[in-house]
């Protein structure tokens, strides 16, 4: 297949600007490179706080996005693990520029922060997976500052932690719903996420023992998880991470407790509870071992059943269809299901 020299690019021509359709070049991987041709990209809040508020990218114009599912199209001299025609999907990073982001038809990868699209898994459903799970997985298995320090998924480690709780709030988020997974991979329970009740059914199926309304006054959460159990909680994941989430589940733990945080914190750690700012870029040296062992085993995972993709819902449009995408974010208006983006159908 001909790789064209140009390609349709989602661009922000300046920061606070507006996003618009324009050509780039495709670039050329390197020695130890891959390209793709995005067949599915997803959306995620980082992308719009970007465009709003002026945060991350200091160099414009700019290509956003992180979600990336597609079809390698050229590899470097030293790419061994792939070769042309594999279906690979991996997280993009802005760090290092727009080559390396989605919001475009073709993108750089890493071969080994790359993982094969199971047979059972579509393009748009595995484009739904890496920027959720690597936040979902740094923040449970790294250590500490990075992650809660948990032991990573093997047979042995979920013996360690049976009967141990977990509260997850904001189940229902993409992150949430591949916490919930991890922690059942791990051995917790119960396992308790806050959600929406519409969302109750999916979630159990996930791996979530107990759902608490999460219409009810955060100040009740703790009386809530006392009606579940009466154990001590020592591991929260606030994927919602709004202040008053971030006290309520802070205000959960018993002494030496943790709670690992997708956002800045606005609670601190004290003597006895320690605060946990998770950060999952593959950009990041300190994740990139992890991330690594990630990417080696989510594929079996997959297909194994003991990993499902969020529910998507695909843009009309292409790349253009996203500038949508991003307002319905920023409004809260997507709930319990990733919006992809086919790039190619602009």
């Amino acid at each position: 297949m001909a790789i064209p020299s140009t390609q349709k690019a989602l661009l922000l021509k300046e920061k606070f600007g507006e996003l618009v359709v324009d050509e780039r070049p495709v670039p050329q991987p390197g020695p130890e490179q891959i390209l793709v041709k995005i067949k599915s990209t997803a959306l995620n809040p980082v992308d719009w706080k970007i465009q709003k508020y002026g945060v991350f990218i200091e160099k414009f114009p700019a290509v956003l996005g992180s979600d990336i599912a597609g079809d390698v199209v050229a590899i470097g001299s030293d790419v061994k693990e792939w070769v042309t025609g594999d279906k690979v999907f991996f997280q993009g990073t802005y760090r290092e520029g727009n080559d390396y982001t989605s919001f475009q038809q073709y993108v750089l990868g890493v071969p080994s922060l790359a993982a094969k699209i199971p047979s059972g898994s579509s393009y748009d459903e595995a484009a739904a997976i890496p920027v959720a799970l690597a936040c979902a997985y740094v923040g449970l298995y790294h250590h500490n500052p990075y992650g809660l320090g948990i032991e990573a998924p093997h047979k042995d480690a979920q013996a360690n932690y049976a009967g141990t709780p977990i509260v997850v709030l904001g189940g229902s988020s993409s992150v949430g719903q591949l916490v919930i997974q991890l922690a059942k991979l791990s051995g917790f329970s119960p396992i308790i996420a806050t959600a929406s009740t519409k969302h109750i059914d999916v979630l159990k199926s996930l791996g979530a023992t107990d759902i608490i309304d999460r219409q009810i006054p955060v100040s009740s959460l703790s009386d809530e998880v006392k009606k579940v159990t009466d154990k001590a909680i020592k591991i929260v994941f606030d994927a919602v991470a709004v202040p008053d989430t971030q006290k309520a589940g802070f205000d959960l733990l018993a002494p030496g407790g943790q709670i690992a945080i997708v956002q800045q914190p606005s609670v601190e750690s004290t003597d006895d509870k320690t605060v946990i700012r998770v950060f999952g870029s593959p950009s990041a040296e300190h994740t990139i071992p992890l991330l690594t062992g990630l990417y080696g085993a989510i594929t079996q995972w997959l297909e194994d059943g003991f990993i499902k993709p969020n529910k998507v819902e695909v843009l009309p449009g292409g790349l253009a269809g996203i500038i949508g995408g991003l307002k319905r974010l920023e409004r809260g208006d997507v709930s319990g299901e990733k919006l992809v983006a086919r790039p190619h159908e602009t």
